[in-house]
């Protein structure tokens, strides 16, 4: 690794930590947010324009989801709510069928090996997983931390959010969401 990369390494290490222990202070602070639960967007906004990347290194925007309800989910490897709610997610989108697009956007910066590698071990393969190593996606919506997921109307505009780990089983959150998804 050249000392140019070890810096570029160090200071998206750094980001991704600072990212982390204050997203922990903010969400603790804000009255306004129920970590776990779904958030509607009163009034519907425009979804940023924001590009990632498949697992194959394929260029993909949000743009391409356009027409199909998607929820977006930003997590990370080091990410243990992320983990933690990995499962109930992958069960939540084969619940929903084609009801709903499911974009596992990794907010990693080690690449896709790392991701992959990481997904094979927990048997996350259901999941369509991609990457965006620059945090692009957490920026532009400006979130708070991980995991976060937002839920983007098929005419592109977000419907509403869920700030840290959700329980995608919940009732709670298929009465919330369900009623803004095409029907099946």
């Amino acid at each position: 690794m050249t000392l140019g990369q070890l810096r570029l390494f160090a200071g998206h290490a750094a980001v991704a930590l600072l990212v982390a222990l204050s997203a922990g202070a903010a969400l603790a602070q804000s009255d306004d947010i129920k970590l776990g639960e779904f958030i509607a967007e009163s009034p519907p906004q425009p979804a940023p324009a924001i590009s990632f990347t498949d697992m194959a290194g394929h260029a993909v925007s949000l743009a391409d989801f356009k027409g199909s309800a998607t929820l977006v989910n930003l997590w990370a490897t080091w990410c243990q709510p992320c983990l933690k709610e990995m499962p109930s997610l992958i069960r939540f989108q084969v619940k929903e069928g084609t009801a709903l697009k499911v974009i596992a956007l990794s907010e990693d910066i080690g690449g896709g090996d790392k991701v992959k590698a990481f997904v094979d071990k927990h048997d996350l393969g259901k999941l369509p997983i991609y990457l965006d190593p620059k945090s692009a996606a957490l920026h532009a919506f400006e979130l708070r931390g991980l995991p976060t997921s937002v839920l983007v109307g098929k005419d592109g505009k977000v419907l509403g959010k869920i700030e840290g780990e959700a329980d995608w089983d919940s009732d709670k959150i298929a009465a919330a969401i369900k009623p803004l998804l095409p029907p099946n």
